[in-house]
């Protein structure tokens, strides 16, 4: 048994690229930020804050949600699970990237910071 699920809590960094693939297809990409806040831990040491961005994938229903609602600096709850695609870029060097691939999506709001 093997598990691949991710969760994630944050605000898009841009708005959403849709684009239409095979028949109409809706595909929408955009960033995530999540952040971890600074803290002191208990023997002094500080940890500065520390932000994580993420690739996002949306299909169909989802990427039409991003299309319609999404726009950077929304709040957005995500579930999904990663993926890693390669290609060989024109130089011959092979490049890799981490996407999360979107099972389901709710908006929360926009940043209110």
């Amino acid at each position: 048994m093997s598990v691949n699920k991710v969760i994630l809590v944050g605000n898009v960094g841009k708005d959403p690229e849709v684009r239409y693939v095979d028949q109409n297809t809706a595909v929408a990409n955009f960033t995530l930020a999540t952040t971890d806040r600074a803290y002191t831990a208990a023997n002094g040491t500080q940890y500065p804050e520390r932000t994580e961005w993420h690739n996002i994938v949306a299909w169909r229903n989802s990427a039409d949600v991003a299309e319609k609602f999404i726009r950077k600096g929304t709040q957005v709850y995500i579930e999904g699970k990663l993926r890693t695609r390669s290609w060989t870029d024109p130089q011959g060097v092979k490049k890799y990237t981490t996407e999360i691939i979107v099972d389901n999506i709710q908006l929360l709001g926009k940043r209110t910071d």
